[in-house]
């Protein structure tokens, strides 16, 4: 598979199994990723208080609508991730906004720094070979890398499970790595056949595809508020 059938593939496969969100989810979606952004769990009142809306409205919102595929939350309810941005520690950690917080894979910590405004500086870890990487990733762009030459695993769309965010971590962010050359990624995805690999600028313009299919209606106004 080449690099371009990938990343469309990767594209069509998540169309095909997500909904679409409405402008009202959209606008609440990113109210919820700014929440988590904060470093702590959300609880359903702190939730409705961000959203001016009532608890039940944000229950439903975390529960019943598309938004809930996305949601991690304890057993008390209270929010710890959402689209891939965790209060819990994970293999890749991103601080934002100088607050330090993980994600659930490694093409996650491209995705977040659009939606939520901020640069991002990422540190993750080689799988092969343990050695760490860093990087920084703005709105628009990527910054700083260290090593130069960082490459990312995806793993096969048909591998995926997009119903639910604890499906959604096993099933593909469990196989979505930095690697800190193209040799150890080469040697880690020979050891699961399902995966490939991506450049860093190809991982990084899909996922500014995947902030846009999610959140394209509701960022395009805030842009067009800023100015």
């Amino acid at each position: 598979m080449n690099n371009t059938a990938a990343t469309d593939e990767l594209f069509e496969a998540m169309v095909r199994r997500l909904p679409a969100f409405s402008p009202e989810e959209q606008q609440a979606g990113l109210v919820i990723l700014k929440e988590v952004a904060k470093g702590d769990p959300v609880g359903i009142g702190q939730l409705a208080q961000a959203l001016g809306a009532s608890v039940e409205t944000a229950e439903s919102l975390t529960r019943d609508s598309a938004l809930s595929r996305f949601v991690y939350a304890d057993k008390t309810g209270k929010i710890q991730g959402f689209v891939g941005l965790s209060v819990i520690p994970t293999h890749h950690q991103t601080t934002i906004n100088k607050r330090k917080l993980w994600a659930w894979c490694a093409p996650d910590t491209l995705e977040h720094p659009e939606p939520l405004g901020q640069t991002a500086e990422i540190e993750s870890r080689d799988p092969e070979t343990g050695q760490l990487v860093h990087l920084t990733v703005s709105p628009d762009r990527i910054g700083t890398v260290d090593p130069a030459n960082i490459v990312v695993s995806m793993s096969r769309p048909k591998r995926w499970d997009l119903t639910a965010a604890d499906r959604i971590i096993t099933s593909a962010c469990h196989f979505h790595f930095f690697f800190a050359s193209r040799d150890s990624g080469e040697r880690w995805v020979a050891k699961h056949p399902e995966t490939f690999l991506l450049s860093l600028e190809e991982m990084f313009a899909f996922m500014k595809r995947f902030n846009q299919y999610m959140f394209g209606t509701e960022l395009a106004r805030r842009r067009a508020d800023a100015e």
